[in-house]
């Protein structure tokens, strides 16, 4: 700790070292919070909408009881070009969205949780938050009939902060604390497929 006298106050500063070469254990354990957190979102997400626990889906809508965790979000999209609108209705309810759509929550959920697989998960998250933005084109401030889009923000939304979420946990190791990270790394497999990691 180095002491820094100016005038009657003294300031104490610690130690700072370039980026990429120390991340205190303080820091370590709130990537590991954020993580878990983060992967809790996902996993959640997968939970409600395949047995209806009612919270954002009804125990009528769930999957396991026929329902399609795609078919009224997608269906209902209003905003954005005409061509993506079309799109998105057109997958709508579709087994193999719908199936593509729960496995990538199941996976990033457990892999974060988990703290493996990361950088798949953060690919994945990327990917999953790319298409639902574009789903709610936050650019637009009003939907194809003119009603309030309800965007907040056209640019860092919360489909933005969980992409770089996850890949700042990818690329701060953020599952070796609190995880399974470490043993994962060191499996043969992930040895010689780093990007398995």
């Amino acid at each position: 700790m180095t002491t820094i006298g100016r005038g009657s106050t003294a300031h104490h500063l610690e130690k700072v070292e370039a980026p990429g070469s120390m991340l205190t254990k303080t820091a370590a354990k709130a990537l590991a919070v954020l993580r878990i957190s983060t992967g809790f979102v996902f996993l959640w997400a997968f939970l409600d909408k395949t047995f209806g626990w009612g919270f954002a889906t009804p125990s009528a809508r769930s999957w396991i009881n026929g329902g399609s965790p795609t078919k009224g979000f997608l269906s209902s999209v209003d905003v954005g070009p005409g061509w993506l609108q079309t799109f998105f209705h057109n997958i709508a309810g579709n087994p193999v969205t719908d199936w593509l759509f729960m496995l990538a929550l199941l996976g990033i959920g457990l892999a974060f949780i988990l703290g493996i697989g990361m950088r798949i998960a953060a690919g994945a998250t990327v990917i999953l938050m790319a298409m639902m933005w574009l789903a709610e084109f936050p650019l637009d401030k009003t939907g194809a009939k003119g009603a309030p889009s309800g965007s907040t923000n056209p640019i860092t939304d919360y489909h933005f902060i969980y992409a770089v979420t996850g890949i700042v946990l990818a690329l701060t190791y953020a599952g070796h604390t609190w995880g399974l990270g470490k043993w994962w790394a060191s499996l043969p497999i992930v040895q010689k497929n780093r990007w398995l990691i």
